[in-house]
C-alpha cells in the first residue's frame, strides 16, 4: 500500500515540476510589451500619439463563408436555389464521365481515368506494371508553401 502512495506522491511532483519548468520556458519566450507612445497636447485641449500612423488593416470580402458559398451555388442570382442549381455540378461531372453520351455510365467509362493512367504507366507495352512502372503511377503532391514569418 506505501509503494502505491509513494508512487502517487512522485508522480505529482513530477507533474507540478514539469509545469513550473514550462511556465519558466514560456516567460522567457515572450518578448517585453512595448511602451506606449507619447501624447502630446494639441491646441485644442485634447492629448493626441505622436510617432508613426497606425496602418490600416487590409480591406476583406465582406461576405460571410456562407454567403459565398450560397452566391456559388446560385446559379441564376435570383436569391433562391433550385434542386436543378443543386445539381448542376454533378450533371457537369457525370456528362464529362458519359464519353458515349447515352446517359448511362459503363464500367468502362467510369475506370477510364485508371485505364489510362495505366497504360501510360505500362513503358513496355506488356499488359503489367513492374515495380517501377507502378511507382510513376502515385499522385504527385504539390510542395506546400511556408509563409515567409512562419517559424515552422
Amino acid at each position: 500500500m506505501w509503494r502505491y502512495i509513494a508512487g502517487g506522491t512522485a508522480t505529482l511532483l513530477l507533474v507540478v515540476a514539469g509545469f513550473f519548468i514550462w511556465q519558466g520556458i514560456a516567460q522567457r519566450d515572450e518578448s517585453p510589451v512595448p511602451e506606449a507612445p507619447e501624447q502630446v497636447e494639441a491646441e485644442d485641449g485634447e492629448a493626441e500619439e505622436t510617432g508613426p500612423a497606425p496602418r490600416t488593416p487590409p480591406s476583406a470580402d465582406e461576405r460571410t463563408r456562407e454567403q459565398r458559398r450560397f452566391d456559388r451555388a446560385d446559379r441564376n442570382n435570383d436569391g433562391r436555389i433550385t434542386i436543378e442549381e443543386i445539381y448542376h455540378p454533378r450533371r457537369r461531372a457525370f456528362a464529362r464521365l458519359d464519353t458515349n453520351g447515352d446517359g448511362r455510365l459503363s464500367f468502362e467509362e467510369w475506370a477510364v481515368r485508371t485505364r489510362t493512367r495505366f497504360a501510360q504507366a505500362d513503358r513496355d507495352r506488356n499488359a503489367s506494371l513492374s515495380r517501377e512502372e507502378y511507382a510513376t503511377t502515385g499522385q504527385r503532391r504539390r510542395p506546400q508553401r511556408r509563409a515567409a514569418n512562419c517559424r515552422c
